[in-house]
C-alpha cells in the first residue's frame, strides 16, 4: 500500500476521508473526540499530504477499496468531507456491502453541475498557476472560508492548502485533456443509496453546497444536521460539534 495513513484508537473502524486541498489533517481535531470507542483510519488521498502523487487519472474510489483490502477491513463507517464526501457516497453506490454507515460533511457530489460563480472561482485560481501563494490566497478568499479564516485555525488551514496546491502543481498535467467544464458523468442515483447516511453542512457554506444538500433529500435513510456559525470547514473550527454529531448517529443505529 503506497497511500499514508494513520490508525489511532480501539473499536469499530471508522476511514476518514479528507477535503480537496487538504490532506489527514482535516481530521486533527475531530479524530481525538472519536477514539475512545471507534478505531479511526485517516489517510492522505493520492497526490496529496505524504501520499505519492499519480502516474496516471487517479481512481479514488480503487484507491479506498485498495485500503480496505490492505487493512483487511470487511466493513467499515465511512466519513468523507467535501471532495472526500463524492468520493465517500461513489464507494457506498459501488460497494455497499463494504459500508456499515456513512457520514457526509458538506459533500461534493459526482456530476453536480456547479454554479458560474463556481466555475469562475476555479478557473481564477487555475490562472495563477504556478504561483501557488496568489493561487492560495485566491482559493481562501472564497466566502464558504470566511469562518475559518477568521478563527485560531488560519494558520493550519493556510499551511495545509499550500502544500497541497504545491502537490497537485506535480501532476496537474493528467488533467489538460480533460475538458474540465464539459459534458460531466450523471449524478449517482441517491434514491439507491442503500447505507445509513449521515449530511453535516456548516449554516456559512455555500449556495452550491446546500443545493448538494437539497439532492440529498432523495437518499431513503438520511439525517441531516446544520452547524450553526460554521463554514466549509467545520471540521477545523467545530470538531467537537461536528465528532458528537456522528457519535450521537452511531450510537442511535447501535
Amino acid at each position: 500500500m503506497d497511500l499514508h495513513y494513520e490508525i489511532e484508537g480501539k473499536g469499530e473502524p471508522i476511514v476518514l476521508m479528507h477535503s480537496g486541498m487538504a490532506d489527514l489533517r482535516d481530521w486533527e481535531l475531530v479524530i481525538p473526540q472519536l477514539t475512545e470507542t471507534y478505531t479511526c483510519i485517516a489517510f492522505d488521498g493520492r497526490g496529496a499530504g505524504k501520499s505519492p502523487s499519480p502516474v496516471e487519472i487517479p481512481n479514488y474510489v480503487e484507491d479506498l477499496k485498495n485500503l480496505l483490502d490492505f487493512l483487511d477491513i470487511e466493513q467499515t463507517i465511512l466519513v468523507g468531507h467535501s471532495f472526500g464526501g463524492g468520493i465517500a457516497t461513489d464507494f457506498a453506490n459501488a460497494y455497499p456491502q463494504r459500508v456499515s454507515k456513512l457520514v457526509l460533511v458538506a459533500p461534493g457530489l459526482t456530476g453536480y453541475h456547479i454554479s458560474q460563480e463556481m466555475v469562475q472561482y476555479f478557473e481564477q485560481i487555475q490562472a495563477a498557476a504556478p504561483d501557488v501563494k496568489k493561487m492560495v490566497q485566491l482559493s481562501l478568499e472564497f466566502p464558504s472560508y470566511k469562518v475559518v479564516m477568521a478563527s485560531p485555525q488560519r494558520d493550519r488551514m493556510v499551511s495545509m492548502s499550500a502544500h497541497n496546491m504545491q502537490r497537485s502543481l506535480e501532476w496537474q498535467h493528467l488533467w489538460k485533456n480533460l475538458q474540465v467544464w464539459g459534458e460531466l458523468p450523471a449524478i449517482p442515483q441517491l434514491n439507491e443509496l442503500a447505507v445509513k447516511t449521515l449530511f453535516i453542512i456548516g449554516a456559512e457554506d455555500s449556495e452550491d453546497c446546500f443545493r448538494i444538500s437539497d439532492l440529498f433529500k432523495q437518499v431513503p435513510d438520511i439525517r441531516f444536521a446544520k452547524i450553526s456559525g460554521a463554514d466549509h470547514m467545520a471540521t477545523l473550527t467545530h470538531p467537537v460539534e461536528v465528532s458528537n454529531i456522528i457519535k450521537e448517529f452511531l450510537h442511535e443505529l447501535e
